[in-house]
């Protein structure tokens, strides 16, 4: 992998500028209510103690809603303090919630997690090392057998995002590049609709890893 602090750093303004410039409820992934994450993690059958860790959470209300139905062990990853102090200051300090303002390129997680949930991080990597250090870091931060939950834009999805160039995946490339460590158990297709009314058509993946 050819990243280095410097790159980090770029990245880091870039969603600082994003969150500061529209603020947390008006980027286009905002969503209200996580719907389809929290649908998902029922199917899969996530306990309320289980270890979760929400990659790119940011100021996602998945937390929030989560803490509402009585999970104790949750974590959020953002590359942007701003998301994460957003939600930190909604939520207050007596909840069960690491925040980990870490770069997820980077990042070496320090436990495995049962649940990894990621909506909409995957798919800003378009260069295969990046994809590769993403997929290396999943495998050794999920707990055998462990859920995982991946959104990204659906192949008729915007080719930007933010200013930046994503990649599109049907839910079979998605699967396919997961690999065989894991076991897709449902997929789903579902229309975003962002703040500004824009429809933005996104590919959903629940699997399980080998235990």
């Amino acid at each position: 992998m050819t990243e280095n602090a410097s790159s980090s750093n770029t990245r880091a303004d870039h969603w600082e500028t994003a969150y500061e410039r529209r603020g947390v409820t008006e980027v286009s992934w905002f969503q209200t209510e996580p719907v389809v994450s929290l649908e998902l993690i029922e199917v899969l059958g996530v306990r309320r103690d289980a270890a979760v860790v929400d990659i790119g959470g940011g100021a996602s209300s998945l937390v929030d809603h989560l803490v509402e139905r009585g999970f104790t062990d949750l974590s959020v990853l953002d590359i942007s303090e701003t998301a994460l102090r957003a939600a930190y200051q909604r939520l207050g300090v007596s909840v069960p919630v690491s925040w980990l303002h870490e770069d997820l390129l980077f990042w070496r997680p320090g436990r495995q997690f049962d649940l990894w949930h990621d909506r909409a991080v995957f798919h800003f990597l378009v260069d295969k090392e990046d994809r590769d250090a993403y997929l290396e870091t999943l495998r050794s931060g999920i707990a055998p057998g462990g859920a995982l939950i991946v959104a990204t834009f659906a192949e008729d999805g915007p080719e930007y995002c933010s200013g930046l160039p994503v990649a599109r995946y049907s839910a079979v490339d998605l699967g396919s590049v997961l690999g065989d460590g894991f076991v897709v158990v449902e997929t789903r297709r579902e229309l975003h609709t962002t703040p500004a009314g824009v429809p933005q058509p996104f590919t959903w993946v629940a699997a399980r890893a080998a235990p």
